[in-house]
């Protein structure tokens, strides 16, 4: 990582991810289970059950829920070590105080979690619907067979349906940990970035551009949609968790669609350079099904060049948000684009 991140010498990059990773790997193992979703009536169908686990768990990068918490710790300015303690009381939450804004019943940083674990079970259930035979028709997916070459077509509409619905479920929790308009908030953000304004609304795109030229202007548009809406929304998340000015949301705002841009552009370099060991997927398959990408529309070095473009947008919009806790959403930046140039 170069010395442009600007990072205290104090912080650990790699050991925050790795800290991250192990609460949502947690989290996600625990509530993408039976035993999460059972009431006293009524049990999940267990074949129903793994081809879930089997879509989310071990497996995958989990950008998404890292941008999640990298920008709750930024909005809670350093507090937020304060709460990322599952077994912290309530008398201990009021002692230390709250966030402004969040009411002393709420866990900012349990909504955080949740949060983070949502975003990941959206993107878990577009990749489900995306690699069958009506969309892309893709075999594997994270270095193992897709779910629907595991467990058949059918279970796997049905498991990417279970995992859309029990997101939104994992934001609306029956305690006080968020609050009613926090939660609101939440799903407002998640459902707009998922559907026909968002990933849903790309993917359309995507799938009538096959075989079509597209202009840069509608290749960038198709992108905001089917990739950057998430990965935009997964910041704005983190944001809601917390408590921030309008001006840090503004630039969070020009964050998310900078760095969700650029994980595209390095999405269409790294299937046309990497091997099937790096991409955990069939690499040229975009020109194999004759789909406008940026490498096919600007060449390699200039595809590059933009990333790198885009990355600097990023940072610059971190740098201009008046946020001093911004660590990690950079170290995240450059992890998006590095890792193919």
């Amino acid at each position: 990582m170069d010395s442009a991140i600007g990072m205290s010498t104090t912080f650990d990059f790699d050991s925050w991810v790795n800290q991250q990773l192990a609460r949502v790997e947690s989290a996600l193992q625990d509530w993408v289970s039976d035993e999460a979703v059972a009431d006293s009536e009524h049990h999940a169908p267990a074949e129903l059950i793994a081809a879930m686990r089997y879509a989310v768990l071990d497996g995958g990068k989990r950008l998404r829920p890292l941008l999640v918490l990298a920008t709750f710790d930024a909005v809670c300015g350093g507090l937020c070590e304060d709460y990322l303690s599952h077994e912290e009381n309530a008398d201990e939450a009021a002692r230390r105080g709250a966030p402004d804004g969040v009411a002393r019943s709420e866990k900012p940083s349990i909504a955080a979690l949740r949060a983070a674990c949502a975003v990941e079970l959206i993107h878990a259930y577009s990749l489900v619907h995306d690699d069958m035979p009506c969309m892309d028709n893709d075999v594997l997916r994270r270095g193992k067979p897709t779910v629907h070459v595991q467990f058949g077509e059918a279970q796997a509409l049905l498991a990417g349906d279970a995992l859309q619905a029990l997101a939104f479920e994992l934001l609306t929790p029956d305690d006080a940990s968020v609050g009613a308009g926090r939660q609101a908030r939440l799903c407002r953000l998640l459902a707009r970035s998922a559907g026909c304004a968002g990933m849903a609304g790309g993917q359309a795109i995507d799938l009538a551009s096959v075989g079509q030229y597209l202009t840069e202007s509608q290749l960038r548009e198709m992108h905001k949609l089917k990739t950057g809406a998430l990965l935009q929304a997964s910041v704005m998340m983190g944001a809601a968790c917390g408590e921030t000015t309008q001006h840090a949301k503004q630039a969070l705002l020009r964050f998310g669609a900078a760095i969700g841009l650029a994980f595209q552009v390095v999405d269409d370099i790294l299937d046309v350079t990497a091997d099937l060991a790096t991409l955990g997927k069939t690499p040229g398959k975009d020109a194999q099904h004759d789909k406008p990408t940026y490498v096919s529309l600007m060449g390699l070095a200039a595809a590059t060049a933009y990333a790198q473009q885009l990355k600097a947008q990023a940072l610059e919009s971190l740098a201009g948000s008046g946020l001093v806790n911004t660590q990690a959403l950079q170290g995240l930046t450059h992890m998006v684009v590095d890792r193919c140039c």
